[in-house]
């Protein structure tokens, strides 16, 4: 191995799950929600008109662009707010985004490759997104968690991988960070002195992104986690083995 490897910063949406089927249930769920429990804001407040009233309260608020709770809280009170219904029952309404939310169903072989990484490595989740690992059942396969909400700055900010390999206790260094996007997760890894590993997943028609970041380029590319846990299979001593060094 050209670089050693001590532990796994590891995004979330779109690398141990696709999140746009999440991003169509929510609409309905919200939609469902809001006929139910507050009719005018439905009907004020359809699906497309719910998402571009989000829009248009992130471009309201641009300070908080790093927490996507917040701006989905925000919007469900103005929602309520503007069509004349009861902005109390926008936690209520929140709690059934983000029950939806965390309903996730990961790449077919994301949580087999995840056990199989975690028992070499610790991992700490590292996601610009709201997921709760706890809800969702993984938190065991996690050493640590840290969201852009949590923390107060997006990826590719370079304080929030710094703090994650501190919450690891691992230098910048001998960390890999794992993800599907090219500027937030590789280009933000390498920019902050960690190790990347780009997961380019084929689209629905079989097509993978080409690398086209003119700045950096990932130490490795796969296109599933189970090729990342093929690699540290081969690349570091089997766990419990302390007879052979882990650094190339």
């Amino acid at each position: 191995m050209a670089f050693p490897v001590r532990a796994i910063t590891l995004d979330l949406d779109d690398t141990v799950w696709p999140f746009a089927p999440i991003g169509v249930r929510i609409e309905r769920v919200l939609d469902q929600w809001m006929r139910r429990h507050s009719p005018a804001t439905a009907d004020m407040f359809p699906a497309e008109a719910m998402r571009t009233l989000r829009e248009r309260v992130g471009a309201e608020n641009p300070s908080l662009a790093h927490d996507m709770s917040a701006l989905r809280r925000m919007t469900l009170e103005a929602a309520l707010r503007e069509s004349g219904g009861d902005v109390a029952m926008a936690d209520a309404a929140y709690e059934a985004f983000f029950a939806e939310r965390n309903k996730v169903e990961c790449y077919p072989e994301a949580i087999h490759a995840l056990e199989r990484i975690s028992a070499r490595l610790p991992i700490a989740a590292l996601s610009n997104g709201n997921a709760d690992l706890a809800r969702i059942g993984l938190d065991h396969l996690f050493s640590a968690q840290l969201s852009a909400c949590s923390f107060g700055s997006a990826k590719p900010d370079r304080a929030i991988f710094l703090a994650a390999c501190a919450q690891l206790g691992v230098p910048p260094a001998e960390v890999l960070h794992v993800g599907d996007h090219p500027e937030a997760d590789v280009a933000g890894a390498a920019r902050a002195g960690l190790r990347s590993c780009w997961i380019n997943r084929a689209d629905d028609h079989g097509r993978r992104l080409q690398w086209r970041h003119d700045e950096v380029e990932p130490d490795l590319h796969f296109d599933s986690l189970a090729g990342l846990a093929d690699w540290l299979d081969a690349a570091l001593p089997a766990p419990g083995d302390r007879t052979r060094s882990t650094h190339a």
